[in-house]
């Protein structure tokens, strides 16, 4: 496994409510900056997620010395938490077939029309943080770039995709102008709709890798 095999599963972290909410926050009284509001809170809260699992995962995982011993321990537990990735991402997809029919915002946050910067990233924080499907994606990605000997900077590329998917709304309003009237529903209604399809089909591949990965 690579970076590359983990960047799928940032779809799952940005579908549905938190692609809307980028969505509604572009078509705010201050859109650049209620947008730029909620990257910042949204990369804040990914970055501590995903390092918090990588964290813990390298610490559970033990030495990985070249000793016969260490060699046979570290073959155990990376055992073990190929399993456990494997039933984060059967509750994750049994959570977001659930959740698809679960369409836009919460109600507390009706009030994005008006948000500003400040209070942008703190519904980013709020919204991510407490997202069940979205704290057992950060798991799954920590735990598995841990359990590949992976360094701590192979997490960046998810993060970053993470935030260019959640910027889109406002590159489109960068970009088409006037014209984001009408494209900006268009984003909303599509994540509403089967950003949960987009997000199993990503789920699935991820466990099959998984599933791979104990069969050798």
């Amino acid at each position: 496994m690579n970076f590359l095999t983990i960047l799928p599963l940032a779809l799952v972290m940005v579908a549905g409510t938190q692609l809307v909410t980028a969505v509604l926050l572009a078509s705010a009284d201050r859109p650049r900056a209620a947008s730029l509001g909620y990257l910042g809170g949204a990369g804040a809260v990914v970055t501590v997620g995903v390092t918090v699992s990588w964290v813990v995962t390298r610490v559970l995982r033990g030495p990985t010395g070249d000793a016969e011993a260490d060699a046979s321990r570290f073959e155990r537990t990376a055992s073990r938490i190929d399993w456990a990735v494997l039933a984060l991402l059967v509750v994750l997809a049994v959570i977001v077939y659930l959740r698809r029919h679960e369409t836009g915002p919460p109600r507390w946050m009706r009030r994005l029309r008006h948000a500003g910067p400040r209070d942008a990233a703190r519904y980013a924080v709020v919204l991510i943080a407490t997202s069940p499907s979205d704290d057992l994606t950060m798991a799954a990605v920590g735990a598995s770039a841990a359990r590949h000997s992976l360094a701590w900077w192979h997490l960046l590329p998810f993060i970053l995709l993470t935030l260019v998917l959640l910027a889109l709304p406002l590159l489109v309003l960068l970009l088409a102008g006037g014209r984001a009237g009408r494209a900006l529903p268009r984003i909303r209604d599509w994540a509403d709709e089967h950003a949960w399809v987009v997000s199993e089909v990503v789920i699935a591949f991820f466990a099959l890798v998984t599933v791979l990965d104990l069969l050798r």
